[in-house]
């Protein structure tokens, strides 16, 4: 996965922040939203990431799953992503 040419990121103390900037829409993540867009931009597998984030968080693996599941849905429905 990648950033849509049009997007810019800046990494905040919150997370991250996606300017969009052909519509002038901004997003902002939270800390962990920031963290599954990282590893995913390094190229992390959506299953390796749900795992990291169940360990780290200490929550059920299915509910890390589907909450990465989310963040890419979300970040390719506002067109501020694009697959490889």
């Amino acid at each position: 996965m990648r950033l849509h040419s049009d997007v810019s990121m800046t990494d905040t103390d919150d997370g991250t922040v996606l300017l969009h900037q052909r519509t002038g829409r901004y997003w902002q993540l939270n800390l962990t939203g920031s963290r599954v867009l990282h590893r995913l931009l390094d190229g992390d597998t959506p299953e390796t990431i749900a795992a990291g984030l169940a360990a780290s968080y200490g929550v059920d693996p299915q509910r890390a799953a589907d909450d990465v599941g989310a963040v890419i849905r979300q970040l390719r429905a506002a067109g501020l992503t694009v697959a490889p």
